[in-house]
């Protein structure tokens, strides 16, 4: 009688499973990971929308803070403060994140707040807010304000 040479296909099968269940106890951790990831990006966007905002109301005094996210790129108004944050941040969504800014009263503009928000359940479960304090602060449920949970 011969001998074959070869897997069964119960070893095959066994092998499916095994690699079945490694990707169903990966998997979840994974989609965790990239949330974690979106979230950490958005605080750190937050930041660096924070410090180009002061920079830009350095830069030209008489402006103050800049009227949207654009204009921190763009300089249209303050040419010496253009290129205070990167063209993918400008457009307002980046890593998952959608971010809104609104500069609030007087010329100059004395004060600014930006919130950020997830653009899918997938790309994180918190919303994010900074203003002209620099403390950002979050919700888990709801658009964050300045009434919030401040990071620690």
């Amino acid at each position: 009688m011969k001998k074959q040479k070869g897997f069964s296909l119960i070893e095959l099968l066994i092998v499916v499973a095994i690699i079945l269940i490694i990707a169903a106890i990966a998997i979840p951790n994974l989609i965790k990971s990239k949330m974690a990831a979106n979230e950490s990006s958005a605080v750190g966007s937050l930041r660096t929308i924070t410090t180009a905002n002061i920079a830009y109301s350095t830069a030209c005094p008489t402006v103050g803070f800049a009227a949207n996210l654009a204009e921190l790129q763009v300089g249209a108004t303050c040419p010496a403060a253009s290129n205070e944050i990167d063209n993918t941040l400008s457009t307002g969504k980046k890593s998952g994140y959608s971010f809104l800014a609104y500069t609030v009263t007087g010329t100059p503009a004395t004060t600014f707040s930006v919130t950020a928000q997830p653009q899918t359940t997938s790309s994180g479960t918190r919303y994010f807010f900074v203003n002209e304090s620099g403390v950002i602060r979050y919700n888990s449920t709801a658009i964050a304000t300045v009434n919030d949970n401040a990071l620690q």
